[in-house]
Parts: C-alpha cells; structure tokens; sequence
C-alpha cells in the first residue's frame, strides 16, 4: 500500500471546532448548518484551505464537534430544507414566488449555501421537480425494462396520480405555469431539462414499444401526449369538480383505470399469432 492510501486526515484543529461553535451561537442555528465558508472566515483561511485541512468535506470536521460532546442539531440538511420551503412557495404563491432569497428565509440558511448545494435557481427548481414529479419514480420503472405493456401504463399512471395529488401541490402549479406561459423565459431553463428528459425515458420505452410491435407506430410526442393529457386533465381539474352539487367523482383508482384501458384501446397492436 503506498503512502498515500495509507495516510490518514489529520486531527480537525481545535481552532476550527471552535470557530464553528462561536459562529453557531452568534446566528442561534445548530454547528451543522454553519456554512463552511464562514467557518472558514472566522479561522482566517479560505474556503479551499478548510476544504483541504478537512479532506475534501465536513465529515470530518462533524466528527470532531461529536468528538468535543456537541450535538450537531436535529434540522435536516439545508439541500433538504430548501426543496421543501421552495415546493411550499411554489404551492401557495406560483413558480415566480421561487427567489432563493424567500427559500433561504423559510429554510432558515444563507443563501449562499443554496448556491452552494444548488448552484443557483435553476438547480432548486430542477431538485424540486425532481423530488415532486413521478419523473424518477417513473424512470425507475422503465429501467427494469418492462415488457408488460399493460402492467407498465397501469403503474405510470398511479405514480402520474399520486404525484399530481401530493402535498404541497408543485405539479398542478408548474402545469398551470406551462400553459399559462410557455414562453416566459424563467420556465425555459426548466423546460430544457424536463423534456429532453422525458424522452430519454418515456419517449425511448415508447420507440422500443413500437419496434416490438406492441404499440401503433406514431410520433413519440404524440403518444406521451395522448397518455398523459386525458389523466392530468382530469386531475387538474378534480379539485374543482368535487365542489359541484351533485357531480360524483369516481376514485382516483377508478380513474386510472379507465384512462389507462383507453390509451390501451387506442394504441395497443393484437399480439402476434403464438404470442403471448
């Protein structure tokens, strides 16, 4: 083993554990949410000398605050804090109430640690859709490689339901945003990454779907479209509905069923003679 495997991080001084204790009672916050940067300022050093000292992260200097017999404090991580205080924004107030100076205030961090853990706006909001969308739960379908078309749609769409009703309400609002203004330049960096997205996964299972023959060959916008439009449609519009006299809604499983049955009615090929 060389040298350099086998060295271990020096000791965290105690000059820095202090300068993390001082800082976390003159902002009234937990040592754990003091950025490193004004760690950092406090020792005298700069952002990259702390990093170096520590070995690259603040697992180490965490240790030590342990290590000296002080909690670190029991709020979650400021990347955690954030995606739920701007998702509560986005709920009650729309996408243009999103400005990391109104997360960092209702996250109760700096907002330089968003820039930090996001890199800016456009981060948050990709976290949040990403945390609040079906998209990851969705992705994670198709990459075991479905080959049960029914099973497969069935599925997407109770994930497409339960995201859609979830608390806070960020799909509804971002859709609402969507239609409302597509042009509106602070949605284009969100379109940018959703859609190209979109297509690597769902779009690409729907092109493998067609080549098996499984499925009509049309334009993959199309099919996404006539999938998820009628479902959302109706979920959008739910909350609403319910409040009219004497219009029962059916359940929410009654209606994934019924959305699916006719995407598959519309779209789906006869197995071929011997198949299954």
């Amino acid at each position: 083993m060389s040298n350099s495997e086998s060295r271990s991080p020096a000791p965290v001084s105690p000059e820095l554990v202090q300068a993390a204790l001082r800082l976390a009672r003159a902002r009234n916050v937990a040592v754990g949410d003091v950025p490193l940067q004004a760690i950092a300022q406090e020792a005298g050093i700069s952002r990259s000398t702390l990093l170096r000292r520590l070995g690259g992260g603040r697992r180490e200097l965490d240790e030590a605050v342990r290590a000296a017999g002080v909690d670190l404090g029991g709020q979650k991580p400021v990347r955690e804090r954030a995606v739920e205080a701007g998702a509560a924004l986005i709920s009650s107030s729309g996408l243009a109430s999103l400005s990391l100076e109104r997360v960092a205030s209702a996250a109760h961090c700096s907002v330089h640690s968003l820039y930090a853990a996001f890199g800016g706006r456009d981060g948050l909001l990709q976290a949040i859709f990403e945390r609040y969308s079906p998209i990851v739960d969705v992705e994670a379908v198709l990459a075991k490689q479905p080959t049960d078309l029914e099973t497969t749609i069935r599925k997407i769409y109770s994930l497409m339901a339960a995201a859609v009703q979830r608390e806070p309400r960020v799909m509804p609002a971002i859709l609402a945003e969507l239609l409302a203004r597509p042009q509106d330049e602070s949605l284009q960096p969100l379109i940018r990454y959703v859609f190209p997205r979109l297509f690597a996964g769902v779009g690409k299972w729907l092109t493998a779907e067609i080549a098996a023959g499984r499925i009509r060959d049309l334009p993959p916008l199309l099919l996404i479209q006539q999938m998820s439009s009628p479902l959302l449609m109706h979920l959008l519009l739910r909350p609403a509905t319910e409040r009219v006299p004497d219009m029962p809604s059916p359940s929410i499983e009654e209606v994934c069923d019924t959305f699916a049955d006719a995407f598959l009615r519309a779209v789906a090929l006869p197995a071929p003679d011997g198949g299954e």
